[in-house]
């Protein structure tokens, strides 16, 4: 623990993205998410876009047209068995990351899996041990973790310039038209795996598993939960508060309390930004960065991803697969308490059973 704030800022380690090993990339469900993924590696790394792969053989076709890539599949299992083909970018709809990563890794490819990386920690446990018997890398792919202002934030907090952490606020809403997978039960739908991934992630990242958790929720006309709100007790004595929702945006801004400083991430915290951190005797210092959408900052959890690998490693630093777990822990008891079940999902544990995993 630091006494006062440092002089200045530490800078940044994230590298370049554009010096990163290239690896070939299969790209796994030609969506929205998907798409921006491959332009963002297109403008901004030597990563090589090698194939698509989909369930609809013109879909697949498509994607490769509009992108300039060389081989597209009608089928997820022909993608990952794919010869030139060394990684795999999962980005199907939720309900179905579990299986297409695990087919990847059974034909012995890596795979970064869009968040979140499964839809309970069951499923991300399975693709976490056959990883590693395979020797391969499962990560999932939480981009707003490998941004650089976040390694800024890393490196305040790993050298205790916060002092003890006591409180975690964060929170994201946003507005769906209708018609939007959101709304779609059988795809795993509602706030908290699309948008509440990202503030529960920060909330186990900096606090661990939760000792006691208090949700509540809002049921949506079309089905599935509309809103999520959640307070949580840690075992040294910090709070968590966050809140999700799908029927319009919030500010999207994540504050973490210390006993010496106060950190607050501009919203969309999840997205290229700013943050200020304020001592507690009113000392303040601030980072600024231009504001981007995604294609400004999906090309950082690829380049992390290679270098890993030329490394010989088989984790990622910026997200640990334990860390993922730990979310899916948290999501799966916020579930349990509100009573949302996704389709063909396993009875679910008890909340004791979850929280001391």
């Amino acid at each position: 623990m630091r006494a006062g704030l440092p002089d200045r800022l530490p800078e940044s380690r994230v590298p370049d993205s554009w010096d990163a090993p290239p690896l070939r990339w299969g790209i796994a469900g030609p969506g929205w998410i998907a798409e921006r993924f491959a332009a963002s590696l297109q403008q901004h790394t030597r990563q090589v876009l090698a194939a698509v792969g989909s369930r609809s053989t013109d879909r697949s076709a498509g994607f490769a047209g509009r992108l300039g890539i060389p081989a597209a599949y009608g089928s997820y299992r022909e993608l990952a068995e794919a010869p030139d083909v060394d990684i795999i970018y999962v980005a199907t709809p939720h309900n179905h990351h579990h299986r297409v990563a695990l087919e990847a890794l059974e034909a012995g490819k890596h795979v970064l899996v869009e968040k979140p990386i499964c839809i309970n920690a069951e499923q991300a446990e399975e693709i976490a041990a056959l990883a590693e018997s395979k020797g391969l890398l499962a990560t999932e792919a939480l981009w707003t973790f490998f941004l650089p202002k976040f390694d800024v934030v890393r490196q305040l907090l790993d050298e205790g310039y916060l002092g003890q952490v006591v409180s975690v606020m964060a929170e994201y809403g946003e507005h769906f038209e209708p018609g939007h997978r959101i709304f779609d039960g059988s795809l795993a739908g509602g706030p908290l795996l699309d948008l509440g991934t990202y503030p529960l992630a920060l909330i186990t990242a900096l606090l661990g598993d939760p000792e006691e958790v208090r949700a509540l929720g809002t049921s949506h006309p079309s089905g599935v939960n509309g809103q999520i709100s959640a307070v949580m007790r840690f075992p040294d004595g910090a709070h968590a508060v966050t809140n999700t929702n799908l029927y319009g945006f919030t500010p999207t801004v994540a504050t973490v309390v210390g006993t010496q400083a106060t950190l607050t991430i501009d919203g969309p915290f999840n997205f290229p930004g700013g943050f200020s951190v304020k001592s507690h005797d009113g000392r303040e210092l601030r980072y600024d960065a231009e504001p981007g959408e995604h294609l400004e900052g999906l090309h950082y959890q690829a380049a992390a991803v290679a270098r890993a690998l030329a490394a010989g490693r088989r984790e990622v630093v910026e997200r640990p697969l334990a860390e993922s777990i730990r979310c899916l822990r948290l999501a799966d008891e916020l579930r349990r308490q509100i009573g949302i079940r996704f389709p063909d999902e396993a009875p679910q544990a008890s909340a004791a059973t979850l929280l001391n995993q």
